[in-house]
């Protein structure tokens, strides 16, 4: 046996480790054991050790299985997030990073045009709060309200609104892009209302609250549902110009990109 070879485990211990299920000691106890005699640690090393090693592990393996439940359409950071272009006061910002707000249940508006950092903003707070340990989705709006209504297809909407409402932040992105009707509009009234002082919601619109009548089949409906999600919330207002068109703009050598 060469100098670099981990002499493998006693079978038992081998198959024990496998029945509790322990991968990452069950990998990593080999080359530990030669450490651990080459360098004369305590037990509570080596055992210290193991078990930090597991914790890690299955930490990180469920990390993944949230951000995969998060089903976020890309990946952002708030490191890459601009604030210094952005209209976010940088006390808000503060106070949406803390992610405070999730733990007390508040909700979060984005409201501005396109291209203002809205969506960059709510994926990268949602991958922050994923990382803190949180249960997260991420729904654009008109695919929320299909999958509410696959619900009613086969009498299951009752278990995807429980199911939803027990998320510990549900973000809806690009709100008001598409009208409701008035199916659409109660299923996501009643999912507001689940969530409502239970879990956090953060939302992203180009239309101002004023205006929410034009893609609500109802205003009372709008009214009701506003009436909810802004009792406890953060409004941010964003504005300027757009990350998108400035970045094409620039890769263009200033060209202008007229829309008419």
């Amino acid at each position: 046996m060469s100098a670099t070879t981990c002499a493998p485990l006693p079978a038992d211990l081998e198959q024990g480790l496998r029945r509790l299920k322990l991968a990452r000691m069950r990998a990593l106890a080999p080359e530990l054991l030669r450490t651990a005699k080459t360098q004369r640690w305590t037990p509570e090393e080596f055992l210290r050790t193991l078990v930090e090693a597991e914790i890690a592990a299955r930490d990180a393996s469920m990390e993944r299985a949230r951000l995969a439940h998060a089903r976020f359409p890309a990946v952002k950071s708030l490191d890459g997030f601009q604030l210094a272009q952005s209209s976010v006061p940088p006390a808000t910002y503060a106070y949406l990073c803390s992610l405070e707000w999730i733990a007390a249940k508040e909700n979060l508006c984005l409201i501005g045009p396109s291209g203002t950092g809205k969506s960059h903003l709510l994926l990268a707070l949602g991958a922050a709060a994923v990382a803190a340990g949180n249960r997260v989705r991420y729904f654009l709006a008109p695919a929320l309200v299909e999958t509410l209504y696959s619900g009613l297809a086969d009498n299951s909407v009752g278990r995807i609104l429980d199911q939803l409402s027990r998320l510990d932040l549900l973000i809806i992105d690009e709100l008001g892009f598409s009208p409701l009707d008035q199916t659409g509009a109660q299923l996501l009234f009643r999912l507001v209302s689940a969530t409502y002082e239970h879990h956090a919601l953060a939302l992203a619109s180009h239309w101002p609250f004023q205006d929410w009548g034009r893609f609500f089949p109802e205003q009372n409906t709008a009214v009701a549902l506003l009436d909810r999600i802004l009792h406890h919330a953060t409004v941010v207002v964003t504005s300027g110009e757009s990350y998108r068109l400035r970045e094409a703009r620039s890769r263009s050598g200033g060209a202008a990109f007229p829309l008419a």
